[in-house]
């Protein structure tokens, strides 16, 4: 062959690489969204000077595929990134992180999930639980595609997305999505970053419950969604981080949490730093609290 075909296929084949690993975006959903009501799409990214990108108005959920950058370790994260159930962090709490487990090995998946909204959905409250539990069912059905062990599908969230990672762990034993090949939505591990747990007086974040709840919530919803109250020993194993100075979603949610999970036996970890504000913003560092995650990640899920 000559040298400059073999140059040409060299380049060929290191671009179709490039391609086939780098991010896509793709519908959580084939056909019709569940307990969706048709609506203009009115989705928009914000500039912020604080968490670089914000999506509002999210109807129409996606999830987007981060491959492993390195030898795949067979573990996949699935991020909901925060935002109080009004916005959606999803550059600093969704790519950011999605990129930086990518460097240890771990396929990562971005979920672009519903807002609450009684303008697209029938019921608000149970649109971001649909999409939880779509994404777990999709990533471990097409687990042998992305090299993942269906074993080993973790679900990461950050404030209100930790809320939804939570309920998605603690609320698996009924399926409120299409599901006709009977797929577990069970999530193996769970890592909660200065989560909203409860909506409970003492603990609540207002605006997540009006967001997600409304104005005048009833009872069965608030006991519904407080997620302490639903830990059994099938809950996944979990680590937890939060700051002792959080002002907005206060530590309380995650030492309830982690009792729960320690009354039931459930394997589990606890991080409290004694500094740092909501998200992490100044303290403590990212290498710091991640460093956490993945050290915790490879003893828990590599050496089992």
């Amino acid at each position: 062959m000559p040298a400059r075909f073999k140059f040409i296929l060299t380049l060929l084949i290191i671009s179709l690489a490039i391609d086939s690993s780098a991010q896509r975006e793709l519908p959580l959903y084939d056909k019709d969204i569940p307990n969706s009501i048709a609506s203009q799409n009115t989705e928009q990214k914000k500039a912020n000077p604080v968490v670089d990108t914000l999506t509002t108005n999210v109807s129409i959920p996606s999830i987007t595929v981060f491959p492993a950058m390195t030898q795949p370790k067979g573990i996949a994260v699935i991020i909901f990134p925060g935002g109080g159930y009004q916005v959606l962090l999803t550059k600093r709490e969704g790519s950011d992180v999605a990129k930086a487990l990518n460097k240890y090995g771990i396929t990562t998946f971005v979920v672009k999930y519903r807002l609450p909204s009684d303008k697209t959905m029938r019921d608000k409250t149970m649109g971001p639980l649909q999409d939880a539990q779509q994404a777990i069912k999709l990533v471990r059905e097409n687990a042998n595609k992305w090299n993942i062990n269906p074993d080993k599908i973790g679900i990461m969230g950050f404030s209100a997305g930790g809320h939804l990672a939570a309920t998605a762990g603690t609320h698996f034993e009924h399926t409120y999505v299409k599901n006709p090949k009977n797929i577990s939505v069970r999530p193996d591990f769970m890592i909660l970053i200065n989560p909203l747990i409860s909506f409970t007086d003492s603990l609540g974040h207002k605006g997540s419950t009006k967001f997600l709840l409304g104005d005048s919530p009833p009872e069965t919803k608030i006991q519904f969604f407080s997620n302490e109250l639903h830990v059994t020993k099938s809950t996944p194993s979990t680590i937890l981080i939060h700051t002792n100075q959080d002002s907005v979603v206060t530590v309380e949610n995650s030492l309830r949490f982690y009792q729960a999970l320690k009354r039931n036996n459930v394997p589990s970890e606890i991080h409290i730093y004694s500094k740092g504000e909501h998200g992490f913003l100044t303290a403590p560092p990212f290498n710091e609290w991640f460093g956490r995650c993945i050290y915790w990640i490879n003893e828990n899920l590599l050496h089992d």
